[in-house]
């Protein structure tokens, strides 16, 4: 029976109080942020008339900023850890609404400021050292100067927040409220209750057959029943941005998309064509050698995810992959075991299971507060894998928080990823080094390639997918059902070949994720990955060095470009050397893997 929220022991759950001690003082800080966005109106017009009214009005706007997050993340992760629940959905909701309005009261800020140039700027910089930590924001944002809309105009389209958010709320809200599915039965009549959350966490990587593919199928049942519902959603979500791309003045989707990245089309193709192209015969021979492993006639999609040794699946308790964890990551030093300290004994992590809580996993990081981390453990020691990537968000954003502004915290989209990789790497180089046996290890490596499957397979096909959507969506070719299956099938196809037999449950897929609703985000999966890929080598080969320039640039936060931040990292993103070397690594590990199994 699926456990419900209330249910819960509470030590499995975060702490929320840390951010409001009760939902009325987060009701008083709804209203009372509100009206501090109101006040900020006295700013216009004339704010950029000088340096000393330049920097009240972006002091005053960080404040806002800082509590509508508090504000924001506290309703999200209510969400997150029940959205069936009514009064968090409606908590989520008033959010929305007053946030859209309070986007549109605020967004002369932008507006005024993109009337200014790189010399005022510049000027006003020299005149008022206090307005030093927003000279990278202001330079940034000059950027976006040609695809600025006139004032009202954007007015207009920041008062439609909400509207404009609606597509991924109601793909969020059908997942988690209303999709149900059919239990399943093992193989002596017992029965297994489904839902998202229990197939994605657990039943996909089932060692058993039967329930694996039992299990697929009820999954895939129930998707199908929502698959025109969620083309239509994903369909307005995608020519909404073809549109805006359009208004703008962009030369495509793809170039308005990366901008906010301050990435270019080069680094961006870079990542894909590189990893379809080379990786795609290693990925082959790792499915061939997993069906032989499994002694299946057929490798199906839904059989990718399982150990190469299916009948070795190491369990691992909370208590013992936090452990595992904090010797792994101990190289990084006193500041960084702290966080992880505070991140277990503060109840950072919400890691129980219960009916309404959002799939998969994330690091949500108030600033001023501390990062929260959802997850819902299983007992596995792949579970510490997905627990070190979300505690590698959170030492990023704890680092950036206590050394940078508010301003200056968030690296890009495209860089993100990079830290809590990096986790993974570091976990696995930790864990190969004990006195395990030759099984164990070889299951340690296999999980370091479920790493590389999750960011260069999974998301990488995710990021191929939407690009031909977008291509189409340009073409003005309308986005059926039928037509992102399509899509979806012919994108599996090409990158597996004959190893994989692509059913009409794998061409379902594009329904799983909501990377979709939030632009170009798949693809830097796998560019955090081959930066974490590269600085984990460099560790290993020059240690301490390597480590202080890592720890740097977690701590440099978003005050550098992305490019500019592997550089500081050593890695060079800006040719295909860096790529080229992490899918050739990945190849060594399935030759490796081979070789150990023949």
């Amino acid at each position: 029976m699926v456990t419900l929220r209330s249910e819960v022991p509470v030590e499995q759950t975060w702490d929320l109080t840390d951010l409001f001690p009760s939902p009325e003082a987060w009701e008083k800080a709804l209203e009372e942020v509100q009206k501090e966005a109101d006040a900020l109106l006295r700013h216009k017009g004339t704010f950029t008339e000088n340096a000393d009214n330049l920097y009240t009005c972006l002091a005053d706007y960080e404040q806002v900023q800082l509590k509508m997050i508090r504000v924001s993340t506290y309703a999200s992760l209510l969400r997150s850890g029940d959205g069936s629940d009514p009064e968090n959905q409606a908590k989520a909701a008033k959010v929305s609404a007053a946030f859209a309005a309070i986007g549109a009261k605020l967004s002369f800020i932008e507006s005024e400021l993109l009337t200014g140039s790189k010399e005022t700027f510049e000027k006003f910089l020299e005149e008022k050292k206090e307005l030093q930590p927003y000279q990278k924001m202001l330079f940034d944002l000059l950027e976006k100067k040609p695809f600025t809309l006139q004032s009202k105009v954007e007015e207009v389209l920041a008062s439609l927040d909400e509207v404009h958010s609606a597509p991924f709320m109601i793909y969020e809200r059908s997942k988690s409220s209303d999709m149900l599915f059919d239990s399943i039965t093992d193989e002596e009549g017992n029965t297994l209750p489904m839902s998202f959350a229990a197939y994605e966490d657990r039943f996909e990587f089932s060692p058993n057959t039967h329930i694996r593919r039992s299990a697929f199928d009820s999954f895939v049942r129930t998707l199908n029943q929502y698959k025109n519902t969620f083309a239509a959603t994903y369909a307005t979500e995608v020519n909404k941005q073809v549109t805006m791309s359009r208004m703008r003045g962009y030369d495509s989707v793809t170039q308005m998309l990366l901008q906010p990245q301050q990435v270019t089309e080069v680094m961006y193709e870079n990542q894909l064509n590189v990893i379809l192209e080379e990786l795609a015969p290693h990925m082959r021979k790792y499915a061939k050698l997993k069906q032989k492993q499994l002694g299946v006639e057929e490798m199906r999609f839904c059989d990718l995810q399982v150990s190469l040794d299916p009948e070795f699946h190491p369990d691992t308790s909370y208590e013992e992959a936090e452990d595992i964890i904090k010797n792994a990551l101990s190289v990084l030093g006193p500041e960084y075991k702290e966080m992880l300290d505070k991140a277990f004994e503060e109840r950072w992590i919400d890691y129980a299971e219960n009916t309404g809580k959002a799939t998969g996993a994330f690091c949500s990081s108030p600033y001023g507060v501390h990062p929260y981390i959802l997850l819902t453990w299983t007992d596995t020691m792949r579970g510490a894998f997905m627990l070190a990537h979300e505690l590698g968000h959170a030492g990023h954003f704890y680092l950036a928080g206590k050394h940078q502004q508010l301003v200056n915290t968030r690296a890009s989209a495209y860089f993100i990823e990079a830290p809590s990789t990096m986790n993974e790497m570091l976990l696995a180089d930790y864990l190969l080094k004990q006195p395990y046996d030759e099984r164990m290890k070889r299951w340690i490596i296999d999980q370091v390639l479920g790493t590389y499957y999750h960011n260069f397979v999974t998301h990488l096909l995710e990021a191929e997918y939407q690009r031909r959507v977008y291509r189409l969506a340009e073409d003005g070719v309308p986005l059926t059902a039928t037509l992102l299956s399509e899509q979806k099938r012919e994108t599996l196809e090409n990158f597996w070949g004959d190893a994989v037999v692509i059913d009409e449950g794998a061409s379902l897929t594009w329904m799983r994720q909501p990377h979709y609703y939030m632009g170009l985000y798949p693809y830097t999966y796998s560019a955090g990955l081959t930066i974490a890929t590269a600085v984990s080598q460099q560790i290993k080969e020059e240690g301490q060095p390597a480590i202080d320039r890592w720890l740097d640039v977690l701590k440099a936060g978003g005050t550098l470009k992305p490019l500019d931040l592997a550089k500081k990292a050593g890695v060079d993103m800006s040719k295909p050397d860096a790529i080229q070397d992490a899918v050739a690594y990945v190849g060594s590990l399935i030759s490796d893997l081979e070789k150990s199994f023949s």
